[in-house]
């Protein structure tokens, strides 16, 4: 199932990671770990925040998915998502 996954992370902790050169290193490992469809990083609401679009085969990888981003003191969401061609395929089951 493709997931929204956004990680908005503590300054406190992601200035740590940037002071002492491990942020990016972080990360890399993170994004290879998840082969995301997407990824974006903005600032949202004043905090770092990292949008990924995800797979998951079963909701049972979801705390595997976020431990990464809570480790790095992050506050974690996971929403269903969808593309494109899967709400034309959801529209179309609605038989109208």
């Amino acid at each position: 199932m493709r997931m929204l996954l956004t990680a908005k992370m503590d300054s406190e902790k992601t200035n740590q990671l940037i002071t002492d050169g491990t942020l990016g290193k972080t990360m890399e490992g993170i994004l290879e770990e998840l082969k995301p469809e997407a990824a974006y990083f903005t600032a949202w609401e004043g905090e770092r925040t990292a949008l990924l679009v995800i797979d998951l085969d079963d909701s049972s990888q979801m705390p595997s998915v976020a431990e990464p981003f809570f480790q790095a003191g992050a506050k974690v969401s996971l929403r269903p998502a969808m593309n494109r061609d899967d709400l034309t395929k959801g529209l179309a089951s609605l038989g109208r």
